[in-house]
């Protein structure tokens, strides 16, 4: 197997993702910035122009980081991630819906939409004016988050992806002006220990 990746959440997740199950996958560098990624040869890898993408044995790809994550915890099911039982690979998918649509999604758009503009506004449709409400939509995501969190992960007492995929981009977050408030303790807790695991510098 073969990882393309870059800059941003998006592939730190997986990166952190893969330090977390303990695997040794290849990496590619595509350059983000220089706009590889909306280039020949890569959109033959992935139309979306995004990244990362996990070239399979075959020479086949996988693109979307819940897809590129369940691929892997099904071919290499230790540690799980997502869940030994229906009951508890639910429950993860339940949490990674809601941490994606409450937090990832209008956190990443107000980043493109502000302080990421020059970067993306030849690549995508970008709307500056929903930028604030954006980031606001991501701080009400993060308090209620905060309301409803028992610890000491995301799913409870289980670490699994939802836990890599909100610190992936809380931590983007606070690189580009979008913070953990300090307020919220449970949170800012979780982050902690987040922080001490040996993916978190793998990944980075």
């Amino acid at each position: 197997m073969k990882l393309f990746t870059s800059v941003g959440p998006n592939p730190r997740v997986v990166k952190m993702f893969i330090a977390e199950k303990g695997l040794d996958i290849p990496r590619v560098e595509v350059d983000l910035r220089g706009g590889e990624n909306r280039q020949e040869p890569y959109l033959k890898i992935n139309p979306a122009g995004q990244t990362p993408a996990l070239e399979l044995d075959d020479g086949t790809h996988l693109t979307e980081i819940l897809a590129i994550c369940e691929y892997l915890d099904e071919r290499f099911p230790d540690p799980p991630l997502i869940g030994r039982t229906p009951e508890e690979r639910a429950k993860t998918r339940m949490w990674m819906r809601r941490v994606d649509l409450k937090v990832c999604e209008p956190m990443a758009n107000g980043f493109r939409f502000a302080e990421g503009l020059p970067l993306f506004q030849n690549r995508m449709r970008c709307l500056p004016e929903a930028a604030d409400g954006l980031k606001a939509i991501a701080r009400d995501g993060l308090q209620w988050m905060e309301s409803n969190f028992e610890g000491p992960w995301v799913v409870g007492d289980r670490f699994t992806l939802a836990d890599v995929l909100l610190f992936g981009f809380l931590d983007f977050g606070g690189m580009v002006g979008q913070p953990l408030p300090a307020e919220l303790e449970r949170l800012q807790g979780w982050m902690a220990r987040v922080r001490e695991r040996p993916s978190v510098a793998a990944s980075a």
